[in-house]
């Protein structure tokens, strides 16, 4: 699918479109920021300027991803783990998955090889929902050369590419990066509720999002007046992301009359809730926020309404 693999040709005074931090020199080089196909991957895989790294896991299996990694890998992908790497330890009031420290994350991020003139490449085997809280983490710290891996582990397999079960060795680096504000917090989801100007849209699957089935958080439910849209509704049978013309369409008739930059994406951790900004920056789309501590911090507090069922008509 060439038309999603998404290129840019920035200069040093170009600016990113929702961090407004100036993007580093690239050497005007082409550049991917959203997806890239399996075959662009392929092509790169001995490329010193590209980087791979692997985000697979299992949520209800933590310990599968990092051994599937190191069972079989892309070539000269680094592993990073969801819980050890993308986040920060639990508190049991701050949800599931917070966002660690940035500095922090700059040197893990060193450690693994990555540095800030690197094109990142980052899969997985969920349909990329933990590769977009990578490629969202990134470009939260200002870092505009990463994309997802388009099909992810499943499709690389499939199409019998090269793999590897040997481990890389470290060539540390140093990462440099601008974070922006996070400005959505559950105190300001919550301040918002009812203003007309934020428009909240739950990743979860539609029946969590109406408060059933919930097997993975204590409370059951979702934050009142959010809309549903579930991520792996923006990928296709294949577990491809959809054509941009699609997504644009199917956002659109979610959002009404709303505007990108009115949006605020959250989910059971904020993790699947990357995948929808991801799909929207596909689709053109851009500016929507993501609330990182999601459901799995905001029903923590028993003093935060929820809501269950069906919306209401109009629910907003």
């Amino acid at each position: 699918m060439e038309c999603l693999t998404i290129l840019l040709r920035l200069r040093v005074d170009d600016q990113d479109v929702r961090t407004g931090a100036a993007s580093a020199d690239y050497d005007r080089t082409m550049i991917l920021t959203a997806l890239v196909d399996t075959e662009t991957l392929a092509r790169h895989l001995a490329d010193p300027d590209w980087i791979v790294v692997d985000c697979r896991h299992d949520l209800a299996a933590p310990e599968r991803g990092r051994s599937e990694y190191a069972a079989s890998h892309i070539p000269g992908a680094r592993f990073l783990h969801l819980d050890e790497d993308l986040s920060a330890p639990k508190t049991g009031k701050n949800g599931r998955h917070p966002l660690p420290d940035h500095e922090a994350f700059m040197e893990k991020l060193g450690q693994a090889g990555v540095n800030s003139r690197k094109q990142v490449v980052a899969y997985d085997a969920q349909g990329g929902m933990v590769a977009s809280r990578f490629w969202w983490m990134l470009r939260w710290l200002g870092h505009l050369p990463v994309a997802v891996l388009d099909g992810g582990w499943n499709q690389w397999v499939e199409e019998g590419r090269p793999q590897s079960s040997e481990i890389p060795p470290p060539q540390p680096t140093r990462f440099t990066g601008r974070p922006s504000a996070i400005d959505v917090s559950a105190e300001s989801v919550r301040s918002r509720m009812g203003d007309g100007a934020t428009l909240l849209v739950d990743a979860r699957a539609p029946d969590r999002y109406r408060g059933q089935n919930e097997t993975i958080d204590p409370v059951a439910g979702r934050i009142p007046g959010a809309l549903n849209r579930y991520y792996r509704d923006n990928l296709d049978a294949r577990g491809r992301f959809k054509q941009p013309e699609a997504l644009k369409a199917e956002f659109g008739a979610l959002l009404g009359a709303a505007g990108p930059d009115e949006v605020v994406s959250y989910c059971g951790s904020g993790v699947s809730a990357c995948h929808n900004l991801l799909a929207m920056e596909v689709a053109g789309l851009r500016g929507a926020r993501l609330y990182p501590g999601s459901w799995s911090e905001w029903s923590a507090d028993p003093s935060r309404p929820i809501a269950t069922g069906e919306p209401r008509p109009g629910e907003r």
